[in-house]
C-alpha cells in the first residue's frame, strides 16, 4: 500500500494513523496473499455439518409443503425470521464464489484437519477471504474471522487470525483478548509485537514497555525486534519520554545496508521521532534516508522531507 500506515506514533497504532505494516505479526495464519479472523461459539454447531448444507438458519428445517396455517391454497408462503446479531455473526459475510479455502497456507489447513470435513472447508474460506481483504477492508475481513472464531474458537491459528484482522479494523481491545488467547494455546511470542501496540492504543503504554522487556525478544527474527523496537520507542513518546524514545531507536540497526521494509519502518520511526523533538534538520536527513530505500512507498518520506525542506526555506 503505498499510502502512509503510520502517522504521528512510530508504531502506527490505528489511533495515531494506521497500524504496523508487518514486524509482529505471524505468517501462520496467513493466506498466500495476506492473513485472516474471531467469533465466540462452540464449533459443534457445524459438527453436525455447514449450516449451509441444512434448509434453514438456526438448523430448522423448512416445510415447504404445508404452508402457512390457515392457508387453504396448498402453496408454500415462507417468511424468514428475522436474524439475531449472534446468528449475523455466525453466518458472517457473503463468501465469494472464488475463494476455496485452499488460498491458505499448507500449515493453516492442516491445523484445520482436526475439525468435520464440512466445517473445516467453511472456517478455510472465511480465513481465506479474511485474507484477501485485510488491506483494503479490514472490517469486513474482520466479520470474517468472527464467523471462523464462532465455528473454531479453540483452535490458536483461528484466534491467530482474529487477532490480527481486529488489530487491522482498529478493535485493539478484542485483538488484545484473542492474541493472548492464541498465545495460551500454542505458546508463541510472535504476537508480542502486535500485543504490546495494541496496548498502547488502549492508553496503557507502560503494559507496551513491560512486554517490550520480555526475554524471548532476544531471540526474534530481525524484522520482529525492529517491530518491537519501534512499538517500545511509541511507548515512551506516549509517556513523554523522548529522550528514551530516540535512544531506544538508535541501538537498533538504521544503517542496515538491508532494504527490507522493516528496516524502512525503523528509519521512518526515527525520522519521526526526531521531528517531534524539534531536531528537524537531522529529521529531514532521516527521512531522505527512509525514502531511499522506500521501493515500495510504505511510508510518506518523500513527502514529509518536502514538507521539512520548504519550512526551512521560510
Amino acid at each position: 500500500m503505498a499510502e502512509q500506515r503510520r502517522n504521528q506514533r512510530p508504531t502506527g497504532a490505528r489511533p495515531s494513523g494506521g497500524r504496523p505494516t508487518g514486524g509482529g505479526r505471524p505468517s501462520s495464519s496467513r493466506s498466500s496473499e495476506g492473513r485472516p479472523e474471531r467469533g465466540g461459539r462452540s464449533d459443534s454447531r457445524d459438527s453436525r455439518g455447514d449450516r449451509d448444507s441444512r434448509g434453514g438458519r438456526g438448523g430448522q428445517s423448512r416445510d415447504r409443503k404445508s404452508g402457512p396455517r390457515g392457508a387453504g391454497s396448498g402453496r408454500s408462503v415462507e417468511k424468514e425470521a428475522p436474524r439475531s446479531a449472534d446468528q449475523a455473526v455466525y453466518d458472517g459475510p457473503e463468501l465469494p464464489d472464488d475463494i476455496t479455502g485452499k488460498e491458505l497456507d499448507r500449515s493453516v489447513i492442516a491445523q484445520l484437519k482436526g475439525l468435520p470435513e464440512k466445517l473445516a472447508a467453511r472456517v478455510a474460506r472465511h480465513l481465506a477471504a479474511a485474507g484477501a481483504l485485510i488491506d483494503e477492508d479490514p472490517e469486513t475481513a474482520y466479520q470474517h474471522t468472527l464467523a471462523a472464531r464462532a465455528r473454531a474458537p479453540r483452535l490458536a491459528v483461528v484466534r491467530e487470525a482474529a487477532g490480527e484482522a481486529a488489530y487491522a479494523a482498529g478493535h485493539y481491545a478484542e485483538a488484545l483478548a484473542d492474541l493472548r488467547a492464541a498465545k495460551r494455546m500454542n505458546g508463541a511470542t510472535a504476537y508480542l509485537p502486535i500485543i504490546a501496540d495494541c496496548h498502547r492504543a488502549l492508553g496503557q503504554p507502560d503494559q507496551a514497555l513491560k512486554l517490550a522487556k520480555s526475554p524471548s525478544v532476544a531471540n526474534f527474527e530481525a524484522e520482529a525486534k525492529a517491530e518491537m523496537t519501534i512499538v517500545e520507542a511509541g511507548a515512551r513518546r506516549d509517556m513523554g519520554q523522548m529522550d528514551a524514545a530516540l535512544r531506544t531507536l538508535e541501538l537498533a540497526p538504521l544503517l542496515s545496508k538491508s532494504r527490507a521494509p522493516w528496516v524502512v519502518r525503523l528509519r521512518y520511526a526515527y525520522a519521526d521521532t526526531l521531528e517531534s523533538a524539534g531536531r528537524t534538520t537531522d529529521a529531514l536527513a532521516w527521512f531522505h534516508r527512509t525514502d531511499a530505500i522506500d521501493a515500495d512507498e510504505i511510508t510518506d518520506a518523500a513527502e514529509r522531507a518536502a514538507i521539512l525542506e520548504k519550512a526551512e526555506r521560510g
